[in-house]
């Protein structure tokens, strides 16, 4: 059955993703170790397979205060932990990443985990890869397109030979192994930028648009000029998939969820301010409850409440994925494990039931 059947009938994909960030916690300053940050992804993701969820997703980062560098590593051993569950990046950084390697490390996860593997990708919100693996940041457009279009290149033929700008030629090289799946599904995400919604619509991949806060209603003009540019391509309209993600906290009662979710949320804010290089003061409650209103794109409530959000979402995009990431700011991961069951169990069920008539919003 193919992915527009699927959804056809299924409704919605939902699931979860993670940065694995390095946070201190904000009640006794302590921070975990890279390896428990790592085994706790696992859990995360066996518990996502195991209670029903769609997808789990790894971010790249290269820095000292994330665990998450080496995405594909980390999603192999989650596939030996699970059975059902899409395993993707969330993103991987394209422009400083050789196509060919990526290629057969998705295309490794790919056979390890039975055709779940699939990759978003995209800038992020760190340059520290592009020193890092010795490329220009001023070159970032020319790097992303040419190596996008390498790694579809790869991904349709087993012999490929090619020449670009940035690496070494390729003249009918063997391209090993080959994917469970006839080709890696390849999403590029998006901040909230016109110039990365209209690529992805021109190229007829997915798309991973990130709304991490605030109104929703103004990101349709982004959604709209993805479909539109991706239709004036050529390409069809069941091809053009939206996927929203943003940041989350689940909980028996509204009252209870912003209660516990607070203080982290406001250490995530003020920690990512200070890694880019800011002072802001820290978030106050007052601002957070209105940051968690019901009008809002922050994910703060009982399961209803999130049920109303992500309808309301897909009033404005029709989008045939939502993920949301809950373990920001040092949150304990038993309070991550229960949101991701009340995901699964109390929210999941409905949102599926009710989008389950549509594979794309209608008239997109």
């Amino acid at each position: 059955m193919n992915d527009s059947m699927q959804n056809e009938h299924q409704g919605m994909e939902i699931g979860v993703y993670t940065l694995g960030d390095l946070v201190p916690d904000p009640y006794h300053g302590e921070t975990i170790s890279s390896r428990q940050r790592l085994q706790e992804m696992i859990q995360a993701a066996k518990l996502a397979d195991e209670a029903g969820l769609d997808l789990f997703g790894v971010g790249e980062h290269h820095r000292l205060d994330y665990a998450a560098s080496a995405t594909s590593v980390i999603l192999a051993a989650i596939a030996q932990a699970t059975k059902r569950i899409k395993l993707t990046s969330a993103t991987t950084v394209l422009t400083t990443t050789d196509p060919v390697r990526l290629f057969e490390e998705y295309a490794t996860l790919d056979l390890l985990s039975n055709g779940r593997a699939e990759i978003i990708a995209g800038r992020g919100a760190f340059l520290e890869s592009f020193p890092l693996f010795g490329y220009d940041l001023n070159d970032y457009d020319e790097l992303f397109m040419e190596n996008f279009e390498l790694f579809q290149q790869l991904n349709h033929q087993e012999k490929v030979s090619w020449q670009g700008k940035f690496r070494a030629p390729l003249q009918e090289a063997e391209i090993a192994p080959r994917p469970v799946q006839p080709q890696i599904p390849m999403w590029i995400g998006s901040g909230g930028s016109l110039v990365s919604a209209e690529r992805a619509g021109k190229l007829g991949t997915g798309m991973a648009l990130a709304i991490l806060g605030g109104a929703p209603n103004r990101f349709q003009a982004l959604v709209e000029a993805y479909r539109e540019t991706g239709i004036a391509a050529g390409h069809k309209p069941s091809e053009l998939k939206v996927a929203i993600t943003g940041h989350g906290y689940i909980s028996s009662t509204t009252q209870q969820s912003k209660d516990e979710y607070y203080p982290y949320y406001a250490n995530y804010r003020q920690y990512v301010d200070k890694q880019l290089g800011g002072s802001a003061p820290k978030l106050s409650r007052s601002d957070f409850e209105q940051m968690t209103s019901p009008e809002t794109a922050l994910f703060v409530g009982d399961p209803q409440l999130i049920i109303d959000k992500i309808l309301h979402q897909y009033e404005l995009f029709g989008h045939q994925r939502f993920m949301l990431q809950l373990d920001v700011g040092g949150i304990p991961f038993s309070k991550v494990a229960q949101s991701i069951e009340l995901l699964a169990t109390k929210v999941a069920p409905v949102v599926r039931k009710e989008t389950g008539h549509a594979v794309t919003k209608p008239n997109a």
